[in-house]
């Protein structure tokens, strides 16, 4: 008869599972809303980022157009603003409201942000982490050397450290695109509360994602402890 062991680990999967799936959800649901609502400015998500860049004094960051649904960002190693066409070609607050805070990204590498310097320093070491630390932990393990499983954890924290620095950057950015599309007359006070609400419930992504990354991480730290006590 086999015997059926529940590792109670899983929890925290399942948990971090479900708080990204929640936010996931959220901001699809409130970015479809605010899709359908056109900004009285009558400016498409790409004008708006021009101006945005072109008064900031960022006349050479280019503005690339890209495929796909939310995948717009600034690449810094570029100094390129790249936009999807539901953003760039759109005058809805949902567009208007990603155009502007991915461009406050623009903004943040201009100024020399420091938690986005610190992000872009880390970027190496995070993709290292994220590709060695959960096979590190799993040959530690099976040949029982626990400073394999060590190296594993600690490639991990880098990446959840990645994360949580993530927060501020992305916090920022929204805080500075709410400013300018306010103060500069690009929305009005209603029009501030959609795009305001847009960006919160897509930082609330970067929030489910630490709060994954850190359930992962302690996750590896029981895997670990639960292995030496094996032994």
């Amino acid at each position: 008869m086999y015997s059926y062991y529940f590792d109670p680990t899983y929890l925290l999967i399942i948990a971090g599972l479900i708080i990204s799936l929640i936010a996931q959800g959220r901001v699809q649901n409130v970015t479809r809303e605010y899709a359908q609502v056109p900004a009285r400015c009558g400016l498409t998500g790409a004008e708006v980022a021009r101006r945005m860049l072109d008064s900031g004094g960022l006349q050479d960051v280019a503005i690339e157009y890209i495929n796909g649904d939310l995948t717009d960002h600034y690449d810094p190693s570029s100094r390129t603003l790249r936009l999807s066409a539901t953003v760039a070609g759109s005058c809805s607050i949902t567009a208007l409201g990603v155009a502007a805070h991915e461009t406050g990204h623009a903004l943040q590498h201009r100024d020399a942000y420091a938690p986005l310097v610190l992000r872009t320093a880390a970027v190496p070491t995070v993709n290292i982490g994220s590709h060695l630390s959960w096979p590190l932990v799993l040959l530690g393990l099976i040949f029982s050397w626990q400073p394999l499983v060590t190296a594993g954890i600690v490639l991990f924290a880098f990446v959840v450290l990645f994360s949580l620095i993530t927060l501020p950057v992305e916090f920022n950015a929204s805080s500075r695109a709410l400013a300018v599309l306010e103060g500069d007359g690009y929305l009005d006070a209603d029009e501030t509360a959609g795009a305001r609400r847009v960006l919160n419930a897509a930082a609330m992504t970067y929030v489910a994602s630490a709060l994954s990354a850190i359930l992962q991480l302690v996750r590896l730290i029981a895997i670990s402890g639960n292995g030496r006590r094996r032994r």
